[in-house]
């Protein structure tokens, strides 16, 4: 196991060693494989929860859903005891489902955003241990979970994740917000530190704050631990895994990725995305990908009648390696990755970058001048 000495940090009674949970990347892309992957290497292994019965070869059916998510946990269960969460987008159809079937399967933690889940604990049973993780964009939404949660179940959240608009997949941001600096990462972490201490009083406990959206070193996640966060989230750069579950043509699709080849979409469940540029993406702009019918409706804000394609169909496909008819979502520094490697050595890479910049800090040098620490500049 990589060298995370003095970063980790607790969710709840939940001890992890390394300071980086792996983003939830949906449809198939991080399943058991890439999760205990993670979780062996002493951070968060998570699952995504959406689209899993499609995956699994059936129609997408609530019951099937459920039944494969249930395989998915058994099967990371199976080859770790480490610490594994379920990724559960509040927008999906059968998220209180979905919820419910993890909580029974005695998952560790639940990361629940695209939405504000306000009625989460509302479906965790008692003596239940599920963390409760929501994934926000702002210090206000923070805010207004807690304040809901307290004021409803007598709750507080467990954790927040905390994206920024550098992240890949769908955002919680206007277009115009994605690129104002108003609302970067680096600007939302501090608020939300200070948005949740007051909860910390309510609740007794530390709530860790976890920062996300374009974290792509060690050197990165050290600047954001130093602003407040207990820890990161990464997806894009575990994608790029042996150990990801998804097919070796879509993972290759980022090893080929240039910056140029990133651009903004607009998905058909009304929020903007960040993707990699393909002719999928063409003949969706153009009105050539008009869905025939849905059989899933899985998304609640999904109108088939006005979507350009079905999300599922393409997210699906391109999972499987099918990126003709399919497409890749990505972080914004996506185009920096050059290789397929393993968790193992990727995890080495980033504790090696994290302790350097560490030892670096206690630099005199460094200290008088902070703009010098490595990884500062490729944010600005």
């Amino acid at each position: 196991m990589a060298d995370w000495t003095g970063t980790d940090f607790h969710i709840g009674e939940l001890k992890i060693q390394a300071p980086v949970v792996q983003g939830g990347m949906g449809i198939g892309i991080s399943m058991s494989g890439l999760a205990s992957a993670v979780a062996k290497e002493g951070g968060i292994g998570v699952i995504s929860a959406a689209g899993v019965g499609v995956l699994s070869g059936g129609s997408g059916a609530l019951s099937q859903d459920r039944a494969a998510l249930r395989v998915e946990i058994a099967k990371a269960r199976a080859k770790t005891d480490g610490v594994i969460g379920v990724n559960i987008m509040s927008a999906l159809t059968n998220f209180e489902e979905m919820a419910r079937t993890a909580m029974e399967e005695k998952i560790d933690i639940i990361f629940a955003g695209a939405g504000l889940p306000l009625r989460l604990p509302e479906f965790r049973p008692q003596g239940c241990r599920t963390k409760l993780v929501p994934i926000v964009s702002s210090a206000r939404a923070a805010d207004q979970i807690a304040r809901w949660w307290f004021k409803r179940y007598r709750c507080i959240p467990d954790a927040f994740v905390v994206e920024g608009p550098k992240a890949g997949g769908h955002l919680g941001f206007h277009p115009e917000q994605i690129d104002d600096p108003d609302y970067r990462l680096e600007r939302i972490i501090p608020e939300v530190v200070a948005a949740v201490r007051p909860h910390e009083k309510t609740a007794g406990r530390k709530i860790p704050v976890i920062a996300a959206g374009g974290i792509f070193t060690g050197q990165d996640i050290f600047r954001f631990l130093r602003l407040g966060a207990s820890a990161v989230q990464m997806a894009t750069r575990f994608v790029v895994t042996e150990e990801c579950d998804a097919d070796i043509r879509f993972k290759q699709a980022f090893v080929n990725c240039r910056e140029e080849d990133i651009e903004m979409i607009k998905s058909p469940v009304g929020m903007p995305g960040r993707a990699i540029k393909n002719e999928f993406l063409q003949r969706a702009a153009s009105g050539e990908e008009k869905p025939k019918n849905c059989p899933y409706h899985c998304i609640v804000s999904c109108r088939q009648e006005k979507g350009a394609y079905c999300i599922t169909h393409a997210l699906v496909n391109a999972c499987r390696g099918d990126l003709k008819n399919g497409f890749v979502f990505i972080g914004a520094n996506g185009s920096r990755v050059r290789e397929i490697t393993t968790v193992h050595r990727l995890m080495e890479e980033l504790a090696s970058g994290y302790q350097k910049t560490a030892r670096l800090e206690q630099l005199p040098d460094v200290k008088e001048n902070k703009t010098r620490l490595p990884g500062k500049e490729t944010e600005e």
